[in-house]
């Protein structure tokens, strides 16, 4: 395991599993950031910090004020995966460093909401209990390139997995929803990528920003 590298500070949840952080990057790790983490982490001197996972609806979410007064302190804000890629998008233009294919689809406007990469978690584990809809929904761009299913299943599934409530989200409660109105052999084949192919687009963008704060420490 590599030495600890002071003054990182890393706010993660259910995006990866902290296990599998630890190989990547030895950190302080700290639960999803709620409205004032940022601030405290900056006020206690850190010089990187690395924003993961936040909560969303349980308490307040972090705020762009402490995002900025992080980075007038001279501290490096990164943003990645989930609540991370969502604050980058809006605040890379004040020094904060986005990462990611999910943090570029904000940035680009292909992802609009706070809903798409929402889901319910253990409070302990932080194992997660619903399938963040950028999942789903890269999932199934991905299966359309691949060509196991088409165009229009690919959105007629996409509008049931949006149509339901976050909690809710899961690959199996979409595709139960679509059975009757999607051809049963696409959704299928559908199945079957999900038991071969799928990705989790979160943790992918999770591990390649504590790959970057990695490099940045070692420079």
């Amino acid at each position: 395991m590599p030495a600890k590298m002071p003054g990182i500070v890393v706010f993660l949840g259910p995006s990866l599993s902290r296990d599998k952080a630890e190989r990547v990057l030895e950190a302080d790790y700290r639960p999803p950031a709620k409205r004032g983490d940022l601030y405290l982490a900056a006020r206690e001197g850190a010089d990187i910090i690395l924003l993961i996972d936040g909560v969303f609806f349980q308490e307040s979410s972090v705020a762009h004020k402490e995002v900025i007064y992080a980075l007038e302190a001279g501290t490096k804000v990164l943003g990645a995966s989930s609540m991370g890629a969502l604050r980058a998008s809006e605040l890379d233009i004040y020094g904060m460093e986005g990462i990611g294919k999910i943090y570029q689809a904000y940035k680009m406007g292909h992802l609009v909401s706070d809903d798409e990469v929402a889901l319910t978690f253990d409070p302990f584990s932080y194992e997660p209990s619903s399938e963040p809809l950028v999942n789903i929904r890269f999932n199934l761009d991905l299966a359309w390139q691949m060509g196991v299913i088409s165009a229009s299943c690919k959105d007629r599934l996409f509008h049931f997995a949006q149509a339901l409530y976050f909690p809710d989200r899961t690959y199996e409660r979409m595709l139960s929803d679509a059975c009757g109105l999607v051809k049963e052999k696409e959704l299928q084949r559908f199945r079957e990528f999900l038991a071969k192919d799928k990705r989790d687009f979160k943790m992918e963008d999770a591990l390649l920003a504590l790959e970057r704060v990695k490099r940045m420490a070692d420079e």
